[in-house]
């Protein structure tokens, strides 16, 4: 790869240093993954490091993080297709369960 600036080769290559950390640690999980499968989630949970310290660190995915906080606005179960839409009530009770 090639990369414009110093800068993006030097996070390119820290995310190629957290995904190795990463797979080291999924070999040591319960999951039954091949080699290819375990770089494959290794490198993208490394390349959603931001999403996945959010998460961690608040309990929500970012976009849900989001919604809470945003002025009224259609909600995306709102807009969802009838198949979300039964994902919808499950969100609702758990979140009712938490407050």
């Amino acid at each position: 790869m090639s990369f414009a600036s110093k800068k993006e080769a030097d996070a390119y290559d820290k995310m190629l240093d957290l995904a190795e950390v990463l797979n080291d640690w999924l070999v040591a999980s319960p999951l039954e993954m091949d080699d290819a499968q375990r770089d494959t989630m290794a490198m993208w949970l490394a390349e959603r490091k931001e999403a996945l310290q959010h998460i961690l660190r608040v309990g929500r995915l970012p976009e849900q993080d989001a919604s809470a906080h945003d002025s009224p606005a259609p909600s995306a179960a709102e807009e969802a297709s009838p198949a979300e839409d039964a994902a919808a009530p499950a969100t609702k009770a758990r979140k009712a369960k938490v407050a």
